[in-house]
């Protein structure tokens, strides 16, 4: 796993949203942008982050972020995560893990005493021009925007 660090140009991607929209890196040059990876869509933690990052979406534009969530959950899951939790911002269905591997947040994990492959629960800060800015490793999940904001 060899994950994105801060000043590490990010490769552009594309892949599409939760209604099936075409998303790249390329759509936000010139914005500042918060891409979070979260193992699984409807999951307590990642409810509990997309949440919180929801109920903070004003401020979080106010301070110029665009947001991505980015888990590899199909379409049909993310749109119904999307919908039931009103969220604002796009979800990729990245089942193929073009973005999941262009920022290196696939590898092994243990949950529970067992280890498999999963998707780290991680946070980037990327600036106008694609360059990761910060790198959240331990995201708070319930206050997940004020790490950001911080």
């Amino acid at each position: 796993m060899n994950t994105l660090k801060v000043g590490d140009k990010v490769p552009d991607f594309t892949t599409t949203d939760q209604d099936g929209n075409s998303v790249s890196l390329s759509d936000f040059k010139g914005k500042k942008l918060v891409v979070f990876f979260y193992p699984r869509a409807n999951t307590p933690g990642c409810t509990a982050e997309a949440c919180n990052l929801r109920d903070h979406y004003a401020e979080l534009q106010s301070a110029g972020y665009s947001l991505l969530g980015v888990s590899a959950d199909t379409e049909k899951k993310q749109k119904n995560f999307a919908t039931k939790f009103d969220f604002p911002f796009p979800l990729l269905a990245d089942t193929d893990h073009t973005v999941i591997n262009a920022f290196g947040v696939w590898g092994p994990k243990k949950f529970m005493g067992r280890e498999f492959d999963g998707i780290h629960r991680k946070t980037f800060l990327i600036d106008g021009e694609g360059v990761v800015e910060r790198v959240i490793d331990k995201v708070k999940t319930k206050d997940h925007a004020a790490q950001i904001l911080n």
